[in-house]
């Protein structure tokens, strides 16, 4: 199997304004409901974020409908027949353009995302639920991969990281690219540019809880800023 290009859905417009004006939030992208960025136009519902309980899913509504290909590639993953798939086994089952497997460390935030019970590993509806979530952020990640290379460059993940609703600068996104481009190819893979939204979804949530008003803008304390850190859980 191969997907790419999902990641946590943004608050919109969080961070600096374009042109460097003050932070704060800007408009959100079209047709975003009040809260959570929605995709661009044309990608439905926006992804679901942790702790979320699709129609007909976890919470009690009924068991969800698995599509029976899910439920193979699930079987074909889950090489112990445990029932469920740990990070290694997800691993397995995802791969970049060029054909190389995600690294661990986006498989373990995917798996953290749906993990209901927390046990480390996701049975088959958190599975059905993340192929759902896979498949929507692969139609944002396609929309800037112009070239169709199967990676983007710093301008085409800050424009995504704009459209996604936050304001954020070129020379941060260049800064991403460097951070997460372990092959030095200033260009990043789609399990490079799923583990940064993650990682910024995560990042602006923290930074709200500080920020109520969202001015863009919050005084802290030295610890204070480390604990916020420590205690980051994408």
């Amino acid at each position: 199997m191969s997907y790419g290009g999902f990641g946590g859905p943004p608050q919109p417009g969080y961070g600096a304004q374009p042109g460097g004006a003050p932070g704060g939030y800007g408009a959100p992208p079209a047709g975003a409901p009040g809260g959570y960025g929605a995709p661009p136009g044309g990608y439905g519902a926006p992804p679901p974020q942790a702790g979320y309980q699709p129609p007909g899913g976890f919470g009690g509504y009924g068991a969800p409908q698995v599509d029976p290909q899910v439920a193979s590639w699930f079987h074909a993953v889950d090489k112990d027949r445990s029932g469920h798939i740990n990070i290694f086994e997800l691993q397995q089952a995802l791969t970049n353009a060029n054909w190389s497997h995600f690294n661990p460390e986006t498989c373990r935030l995917m798996i953290g995302m749906f993990d209901r019970d927390n046990n480390g590993t996701i049975d088959l509806n958190e599975f059905q639920a993340l192929w759902t979530y896979i498949n929507q952020w692969k139609a944002i990640f396609d929309q800037f991969d112009r070239d169709r290379s199967g990676s983007i460059d710093s301008i085409e993940l800050n424009n995504a990281y704009n459209t996604l609703g936050y304001r954020l600068s070129p020379q941060f996104s260049q800064l991403v690219v460097c951070r997460y481009d372990i092959h030095n190819r200033s260009r990043l893979p789609l399990d490079s540019f799923i583990q940064s939204c993650v990682l910024l979804k995560s990042i602006t949530d923290t930074f709200r809880q500080k920020d109520p008003q969202g001015q863009g803008r919050i005084s802290i304390a030295y610890e204070e800023f480390m604990t916020m850190v420590m205690l980051n859980k994408p």
